[in-house]
């Protein structure tokens, strides 16, 4: 939410996120004094005259915002910064819970992001003496004469390949393009759905709670399911357990938000799509790195599922969010709609 004041804080533009947030339009807003939705008045005038004296060239500090009368209040960053017109002021509000997912929003695109380039060029050193071995232990096991000794190589060419397989798939995620297309979320999860139960058929409930009213997305197909198959498919082996005795549950859910801001951009719709488990919950020591490559809760695990889930989410300029504690994780997947 974002507003140009005057020098006294009267309000000479608001954005279109302002409007949405006060429930006012333009022109309702415009020349009201923005402090009327404030509540610490005596700080704001007093950081318009100190950004105005040009003794900061810009100051913030942390307030509420009321929106209209009978609402409830709720925490905010003013962020209140010079323009090009001497006399005029950028005011901007950020909500505290939205300024902080977009800060971890930002860490986790750069800690991605080096992981990445980290992962590829260690992919390509890796996978030339790949061949190089298994072709040297192919050449071997033809010349060796016993049984034993030709397990040896055997072994060798085993490993080598599981490696193969292993730097394919950190590559993946760079070398398939991107094919967009309209398409409806719903029939991403049955697919989804469809997969989870052929491979856990006993002792697991998936549950649909979906927004028929969700409108289309572009995406990419393929990469959409790929990324909330590796959620689930990973909330299932979680569930072990509950699926011995019969009560494992997971929930698909899809709702719509309104004003949502991701990868910096404002959003006037987003779809927010849960996958939520009834697990033991994610260990506290990898809650931090959860998306990080090579980084398993589970003894056998790649650790690449969430990353690349988390990587073709982005690549549709989108975030996933994880709330978990025993009993009840929850993965959240949030789509630009409009």
């Amino acid at each position: 939410m974002a507003a140009v004041v005057d020098g006294q804080g009267r309000v000479l533009h608001a954005n279109a996120a302002l409007e949405a947030g006060l429930g006012l339009s333009r022109r309702q807003l415009a020349g009201q004094l923005l402090e009327h939705w404030l509540g610490r008045h005596a700080l704001f005038a007093q950081t318009l005259h100190q950004v105005l004296d040009e003794e900061f060239s810009s100051k913030r500090f942390d307030d509420t915002l009321l929106p209209h009368p009978g609402a409830e209040a709720f925490p905010v960053q003013v962020i209140v910064s010079r323009t090009e017109m001497a006399q005029n002021l950028l005011v901007e509000i950020v909500e505290l819970g939205q300024h902080s997912r977009q800060e971890r929003e930002e860490q986790w695109h750069r800690q991605a992001q080096a992981s990445k380039d980290l992962i590829r060029n260690l992919a390509h050193e890796i996978k030339n003496p790949l061949g190089g071995i298994r072709g040297a232990a192919q050449l071997l096991q033809s010349e060796l004469q016993t049984r034993e000794l030709r397990e040896y190589t055997r072994v060798i060419i085993h490993e080598a390949d599981r490696l193969q397989s292993l730097v394919e798939r950190l590559l993946a995620p760079h070398r398939r393009p991107h094919v967009v297309t309209e398409l409806n979320i719903h029939e991403v999860l049955e697919r989804v759905r469809s997969v989870i139960l052929a491979e856990f058929p006993r002792g697991l409930e998936v549950v649909r709670d979906y927004d028929a009213s969700l409108p289309e997305l572009r995406g990419d197909r393929e990469q959409l399911i790929q990324a909330v198959l590796n959620i689930a498919h990973n909330a299932a082996l979680a569930l072990a357990e509950r699926r011995a005795t019969g009560d494992a549950r997971m929930v698909f859910r899809t709702r719509v938000a309104r004003q949502v801001t991701l990868a910096k951009q404002r959003h006037r719709l987003a779809l927010v799509l849960h996958v939520i488990d009834n697990g033991p919950g994610i260990p506290e020591s990898i809650k931090d790195r959860l998306f990080f490559p090579l980084v398993s809760g589970r003894e056998g695990g790649s650790g690449l599922g969430l990353t690349l889930a988390q990587t073709f989410i982005q690549q549709h300029q989108g975030t996933i969010e994880c709330d978990s504690q025993p009993g009840h994780t929850d993965f959240r997947i949030l789509l630009p709609l409009s």
